[in-house]
């Protein structure tokens, strides 16, 4: 059958050995490792199932629950985001009206301060609260100190 080459060198192959359960011999392996009998078969999901909560408790189902379960987790995280977010947008809408109105406030302040802050009406407002006080005539003096030697 082979021709005998002095160059390769064959090397014989151990039969395979059945396993020594006796429930998987009357099951067949078929190409993937899989025995051939524990496949389910796909059932048509009924909205009896679904509404009584046996679907659950499908094989299909079982082999998915960390994943549904993640998908959960995830979905929850998400829904708390936008909120988290909505309330974000709210707050920074209430502080951008409060600082409109501060800065309102403040450029009034401001120039109420710069018209009472004239001399004419720093004068006018001693007048009206009697407190005997009067402009200066004379133009202010500049006073020097001299260095002790």
């Amino acid at each position: 059958m082979y021709e005998k080459d002095a160059n390769i060198d064959f090397i014989e192959i151990e039969p395979f050995v059945e396993p020594l359960d006796p429930a998987s011999k009357d099951k067949a392996v078929d190409g993937t490792g899989k025995t051939a009998g524990v496949k389910e078969e796909k059932k048509p999901i009924k909205v009896k199932e679904f509404l009584d909560g046996s679907i659950l408790v499908r094989e299909a189902m079982t082999r998915q629950l960390p994943f549904i379960l993640f998908l959960t987790v995830l979905a929850v995280l998400y829904i708390g985001n936008r909120y988290y977010a909505e309330r974000m947008v709210r707050k920074i809408s209430e502080t951008e009206l409060e600082v409109k109105n501060l800065r309102a406030e403040q450029v009034t302040t401001a120039a109420e301060l710069m018209h009472i802050s004239k001399p004419s009406e720093v004068s006018s407002i001693v007048n009206t609260k009697n407190l005997g006080l009067k402009p200066s005539v004379d133009p202010p003096k500049k006073l020097i100190r001299k260095k002790n030697p």
